[in-house]
């Protein structure tokens, strides 16, 4: 049986940070129902790619869930979310605050129906505070946690990431850690709660490097000013054909397999140096080494050697 095959949890997300939540729990075994507006299109169902009716991103999100049509903002739907509440052991909700208690379905009235009941509220600044009635997206949580401005080139734009660090990292999996930790609670207790996610103060906490030494040693960053961040040779690098390898080996085997692996031995003392201009030197070093020849001659040359080099 699976991990959370007893947990069964009413969903009311779109977009994204919910329903990869939910998505982690159903892989898990939980099972989902989500509800979805007749008359509201879920925006994942046509971003992307479309495969017959939704889009395969809509399809990858909501794999191993059930769903089920409901207006919201007529009555006979509201009482049967009523119905589904008293068999039902959690409810996610992304709506802005007060949203849930305008409809008839805040906590403190499904609460009634079902004391042990678990709430997650997922919003992208909390329940309180001056942004609470504000919306945003994952380039304006990272912007306000100040994870951009260091997260780039010196001399340069931030660019909005690939993948939704905000959403995902902050929301979804702060979502699931706080859910699974209601439902260890209710166990013990048998009481449940009203959890209240902020993406923006979840996504604050990943700055645990800039963070902490600002707030310990009020020491501020920027691009390129930190060990991670490209200021030494912890970076990609260019070939000759103008693709990418990644070079991450922090330690000192695998600086050492590295300087040995490209012909340069004598590289493994510049390497090891604590020194910054030793460090960025041997950066220098590394740009012009990688340069000299193509993508495919690095990638045969490392998929043997354990160095911390990787294609992408």
């Amino acid at each position: 049986m699976s991990a959370l095959a007893n947990v069964k949890i009413l969903d009311f997300s779109t977009l994204l940070p919910g329903p990869f939540g939910t998505l982690v729990l159903a892989d898990l075994g939980a099972q989902i129902l989500r509800v979805e507006a007749p008359n509201r299109t879920d925006l994942t169902r046509i971003i992307g790619e479309l495969d017959g009716d939704a889009s395969y991103a809509h399809r990858y999100l909501n794999r191993s869930k059930k769903s089920i049509s409901l207006d919201l903002k007529k009555s006979a739907a509201i009482e049967i979310v009523k119905q589904l509440i008293s068999e039902y052991d959690v409810v996610v909700e992304q709506f802005r605050p007060g949203v849930m208690d305008k409809l008839g379905l805040g906590y403190q009235t499904l609460k009634a129906i079902n004391p042990k009941i678990i709430y997650c509220s997922l919003t992208g600044y909390g329940q309180t505070g001056p942004y609470k009635d504000r919306g945003g997206h994952d380039n304006n949580y990272l912007a306000i946690a100040g994870t951009q401005d260091y997260s780039r080139r010196a001399n340069t734009a931030p660019v909005p990431a690939g993948i939704q660090i905000a959403d995902v990292a902050g929301g979804s999996m702060h979502l699931v850690a706080g859910l699974l930790s209601a439902v260890i609670q209710r166990l013990e207790t048998g009481v449940g709660q009203q959890i209240d996610v902020s993406i923006t103060d979840a996504a604050f906490s990943l700055n645990v490097f800039a963070a902490s030494n600002y707030l310990g040693a009020e020491k501020t960053t920027g691009p390129e000013q930190e060990l991670l961040n490209g200021q030494q040779f912890y970076d990609y690098y260019q070939t000759n054909d103008e693709r990418y390898l990644s070079v991450g080996g922090l330690e000192p085997q695998f600086k050492k397999a590295l300087c040995e692996a490209v012909g340069q031995s004598a590289l493994v003392e510049l390497a090891l140096s604590p020194r910054l201009a030793d460090q960025q030197a041997f950066k220098a070093k590394l740009t012009d080494i990688f340069k000299s020849q193509d993508f495919a001659y690095w990638k045969k040359l490392f998929r043997s050697i354990d160095a911390c080099v990787n294609h992408g």
